[in-house]
């Protein structure tokens, strides 16, 4: 392990990890729960997310004005978000106001009380939450593509819940889903930048060592994924397209290979998919591919927002610079070029001690230790053409592609007729 990353575990199973970086004069800090909107049964849909924003609404010592106002009288920072398998708490202060941080992040996640009062107040919040989602087609999308290939499965749901779930919770529910899931060996604590381990693990040590055991955690069921057409129609001026296959793990040996081969197609405006359709064509403004990773499973989809008259051609074009990938051996140069963006995207990164908190923590809880930099470094030039090609050829089957749309189309004959031929 990096000699600047330490690692301490609590009696209970908290895990502090911290990553010195002396150069610097703020640190960053999260404190993490693998348990996100994939654990929860549906009609807790939504709990996990409404957590987050209730863990900022009062302690037994603190309003959520008092929470404001201690961290901006220190000119730091703090929020949080919640994803399918993750919620994370974070903050970040300088250097010299480490112990006012940890006090107030220790205090909200270990004391909040979840008054009935505020959680009226913040249901309100949650539902405009969920509008203001559905009011953007370009993030919505992606929404629905997931519950398209998903189907029925946790991960096909909307994480900030449905609007009945959100109507329907009270402080009995929330504080039952927090005890029932917040539990000591799912919690990970991770701090970078300019900071001292042991000093730090003492602060925190105390007060996360009261956190108890729980009774186990839900197992969570990995889904097949459906391969279908859904069209969701919407006046609106574009529709707005997500293809996609399922993908692979976040731990899968053949990561590096696939985020090579996202860059190659459309991680970037050099990308195959950029320079075909809005540079060469000009049919979209906005066109991309995107790796959506689990722990167990994952998409991998292409996305663009066009005029409905180019729908129909954005998509032929999209499965045909896919197939591509699947029927021709990468170029090296280009693939070289792919290298040094994914390699140099990484160095520029790891300069940002936000960035290295959340590495941190997330190597944490996918491997169970600290991937240096190097070695990762060295894995991305590691691969080669054929990886790409072999990879392209398992994940591209025919009949495995989901499409979904949102906006002015009904009809789904010619498309059903595009993705058979493909």
């Amino acid at each position: 392990m990096d000699q600047a990353i330490q690692k301490s575990v609590l009696k209970n199973g908290v895990r502090i990890l911290t990553k010195r970086m002396p150069h610097i004069h703020s640190v960053s800090m999260g404190v993490w729960v693998n348990v996100g909107a994939r654990d929860e049964s549906l009609a807790e849909s939504g709990l996990s997310h409404f957590i987050e924003h209730m863990i900022f609404k009062g302690t037994e010592k603190r309003t959520s004005f008092q929470i404001a106002k201690e961290f901006d009288s220190i000119g730091g920072h703090t929020n949080a978000f919640t994803s399918a398998e993750n919620t994370c708490y974070y903050a970040k202060v300088m250097d010299t106001h480490l112990d006012t941080m940890v006090d107030i992040l220790s205090d909200i996640f270990l004391n909040s009380v979840f008054d009935e009062k505020e959680v009226e107040n913040e249901r309100a919040v949650i539902l405009q939450e969920i509008s203001m989602l559905e009011d953007s087609p370009d993030e919505y999308v992606h929404v629905l593509s997931g519950r398209n290939i998903w189907g029925k499965n946790s991960l096909g749901r909307l994480i900030l819940g449905t609007r009945e779930n959100v109507a329907s919770f009270d402080a009995n529910t929330i504080r039952g889903f927090f005890s029932r899931f917040y539990q000591p060996e799912r919690i990970v604590i991770s701090i970078a930048g300019n900071v001292e381990h042991q000093r730090f693990t003492d602060l925190v040590g105390p007060a996360f060592e009261s956190v108890r055991p729980g009774d186990g955690f839900p197992e969570r069921i990995t889904p097949d994924g459906r391969f279908l057409i859904d069209l969701h129609h919407r006046k609106l001026e574009q529709v707005h397209i997500c293809l996609g296959v399922k993908g692979i793990p976040v731990t899968d040996p053949r990561r590096y290979a696939y985020s090579l081969m996202n860059t190659i197609l459309g991680g970037n405006m050099s990308s195959r998919l950029f320079q075909e359709i809005r540079e060469r064509r000009g049919l979209a403004y906005s066109v991309y591919s995107y790796i959506t990773s689990y722990a167990d499973t994952g998409i991998f989809g292409s996305y663009v927002g066009v005029d409905p008259k180019n729908a129909y051609k954005s998509v032929q074009l999209i499965l045909k610079e896919i197939f591509k990938l699947k029927e021709n051996v990468v170029d090296f140069d280009e693939l070289r070029d792919a290298k040094e963006y994914t390699k140099g995207s990484l160095m520029l990164s790891s300069e940002s001690n936000d960035n290295q908190m959340v590495r941190l923590a997330q190597n944490e809880t996918h491997f169970g230790r600290y991937l240096p930099l190097k070695d990762i470094l060295d894995e991305i030039e590691s691969v080669t053409p054929n990886d790409i090609l072999e990879l392209a050829q398992n994940l591209f089957q025919t009949d495995q592609f989901a499409l979904t749309t949102l906006g002015p189309i009904t009809d789904d004959k010619e498309y059903q007729e595009i993705l058979m031929k493909s």
